[in-house]
């Protein structure tokens, strides 16, 4: 997809505070915008105050008038950087009604899980999903493992870490590959996680790993222990052409290991443990 066809909208502090814009402002001038009618895909940036208004004035304005929207394949909803709005405080919002008012739309990012509602998903046509948050609660866990999306292609999901949300533990990810139904699912991700060992046990007995051809195991704390169990699994699957686990605590040796598997890998951004008064500490990417 050209990037003529893609645009991102977001505020500025001047524009809220100086020049008065607000999130119920955001749909409207999506729409004036003349380069609207020619787009296919649309990010959505800081609409103002998003770490205390939700947008979800923005959702229900593209479900009042979905036929203005027929044209958009890719939405991110959330896409700012810390220095606008930290992910935490990210207010998302409901997206219940949005998976039935865009039924050409092939992918859909949502930055932020604080007050996050998937709703019933159900959507014919949708081939990625990624949610990006520093901790993904098991309700939303749980939206996904009954999702009806029978052409998703690409799952990533961001699991976080208890402080900013996630309430879980590995068993809710091995019921969610478990109990998910997502027959052409090719690329599957299950990052940022403070027991990314743990949950990569679980990706790795789970029934996607003969039918996917990337996995996606980075931003965590994975370790030797973890690296072990990829260079026991991933010979059994030829069917995986990319693992990607950038990002990670493992040794010098295990990176040299999983390079050498016969598949492309990226095992960049290697971490040192800290250490205080004896106990060891590691950090998933994303927890602020």
């Amino acid at each position: 997809m050209g990037a003529e066809h893609a645009k991102k909208y977001s505020y500025s502090y001047t524009d809220c505070e100086k020049n008065g814009k607000s999130v119920k402002c955001m749909v409207p001038e999506i729409l004036a915008d003349p380069d609207f009618p020619s787009l296919t895909e649309i990010r959505i940036g800081d609409w103002g105050n998003s770490y205390d208004d939700s947008c979800q004035d923005i959702i229900d304005a593209i479900v009042a008038q979905p036929e203005k929207f027929s044209h958009i394949r890719k939405l991110f909803i959330g896409d700012m950087d810390y220095e606008e709005c930290e992910v935490s405080w990210i207010i998302q919002g409901n997206y219940s009604r949005l998976w039935a008012a865009l039924p050409g739309l092939k992918s859909l990012v949502i930055k932020g899980s604080t007050d996050l509602q998937l709703g019933d998903i159900c959507h014919e046509g949708l081939e990625e999903l990624e949610i990006i948050c520093g901790g993904l609660g098991m309700s939303e866990i749980q939206a996904v493992q009954n999702a009806k999306l029978p052409n998703l292609k690409k799952l990533l999901l961001y699991i976080g870490v208890e402080d900013y949300g996630f309430d879980g533990d590995e068993d809710t990810v091995s019921e969610l590959l478990e109990k998910a139904d997502f027959p052409n699912l090719k690329y599957l991700g299950i990052v940022d996680s403070e027991i990314q060992d743990e949950l990569a046990k679980a990706v790795l007995s789970s029934k996607f790993m003969p039918q996917i051809e990337t996995l996606d195991l980075s931003l965590g704390t994975l370790t030797d222990k973890g690296g072990e169990l990829l260079l026991q699994k991933l010979p059994e699957f030829p069917n995986i052409k990319k693992l990607d686990v950038h990002y990670h605590y493992l040794s010098d040796g295990m990176v040299q290991k999983l390079e050498n598997l016969p598949l492309e890998t990226d095992v960049s951004e290697q971490n040192e443990p800290d250490v205080y008064d004896g106990e060891t500490y590691m950090n998933a990417m994303l927890t602020e």
